[in-house]
């Protein structure tokens, strides 16, 4: 491509579209948010007001119909990221959408398999961490062997919503702890270590009236080491990350929800000490957008392939059939 800039456009008004990752990417260098859709036309009005769009569209079709639109960003519900991430691609549009990839790892596969059709569009998962220079700086320390070679992994990702009404507590659209933070958690662990896991164990509680998984411990055996994690929904806000080896322990503050205007710490122990490590104030979701625009202008590679959007929910999979029957699923 030629231009400067690609031109975005969001599928949805939806809360963290609105708050969190379009302000975001409109301070990005790569791309601007040109338009905005929403079943309900007033709605789309309003938000494109209310954050300086100049397009509103009144359905998602409208806006894939755009052809000024080059890309697209999905913060729909999670039963419909699959959908209209196709729709996307059939509509020549390159496709940013929010994670879990799918419901399951078939819906994921059957996305993968709609991406080979259209290999001239980029398309990712919007794991937007990973892209913080706080969790870059912790794979080159664990690259590097400051801690040794990897042993184990504890992480956390907690808070308390029990509003009926939320997404998140709407069995039928894909909410719950696994599909909304737990993810998170997997995902970092895959990430460190940089394989998949060989085997895991899972225990789950899920809330009486929405049916959801409202806590879930878990434990992820990769070649090199373990990995053991938390969520839950229903329990005092907390995150941490901690990552320990022989010679030495990280631990990233706040791993996951990363201030955007604030510095970021990361802890490096070993025999010499405590070592402190400050990230430069920065917004994940804007790097983010301009990683993936910039993928699309230079027809590079994405930062994340969607096969490992793919391998996230398989490991999902497990650790809910595990709680279910009780014992450990392989993965080989």
């Amino acid at each position: 491509m030629t231009q400067a800039k690609i031109r975005w456009g969001i599928l949805s008004t939806a809360k963290i579209g609105t708050e969190k990752v379009i302000p975001a990417m409109q301070q990005g260098e790569f791309g601007e948010v040109a338009a905005i859709a929403s079943r309900n036309l007033d709605a789309a009005r309003g938000a494109a007001a209310s954050l300086g769009i100049s397009g509103a569209y009144g359905s998602y079709e409208e806006l894939l119909a755009d052809k000024s639109v080059d890309a697209v960003y999905i913060p729909l519900p999670n039963h419909l990221h699959v959908d209209w991430s196709i729709r996307a691609l059939e509509a020549g549009k390159h496709v940013l959408c929010e994670k879990p990839i799918g419901l399951s790892a078939a819906e994921g596969e059957k996305l993968l398999d709609a991406a080979k059709r259209h290999p001239g569009q980029k398309i990712m998962e919007a794991f937007m961490y990973r892209h913080h220079p706080q969790w870059l700086h912790t794979r080159r320390l664990i690259g590097s062997g400051a801690i040794g070679e990897l042993h184990t992994i504890q992480s956390a990702f907690c808070y308390n919503n029990t509003d009926p009404a939320n997404i998140r507590n709407r069995k039928e659209y894909g909410g719950g702890g696994l599909m909304d933070i737990g993810c998170y958690n997997i995902s970092l662990s895959r990430y460190l270590y940089g394989t998949e896991p060989l085997r895991v164990m899972g225990s789950i509680d899920y809330d009486p009236d929405f049916g959801t998984d409202r806590l879930c411990s878990a434990i992820m055996e990769f070649k090199q080491g373990t990995s053991s994690f938390i969520c839950s929904t229903q329990a005092s806000p907390y995150q941490r990350m901690n990552a320990f080896g022989p010679d030495g322990r990280i631990e990233i503050q706040i791993p996951f929800n990363a201030p955007p205007d604030e510095a970021c710490n990361v802890w490096l122990q070993d025999d010499r000490g405590l070592h402190h490590w400050q990230s430069e104030p920065c917004d994940q979701y804007t790097i983010q957008g301009d990683l993936f625009a910039k993928a699309i202008l230079d027809d590079t590679e994405v930062p994340t392939p969607l096969e490992d959007g793919v391998a996230n929910m398989r490991v999902i999979e497990a650790i809910v059939r595990s709680a279910r029957e009780g014992t450990w699923i392989s993965l080989r």
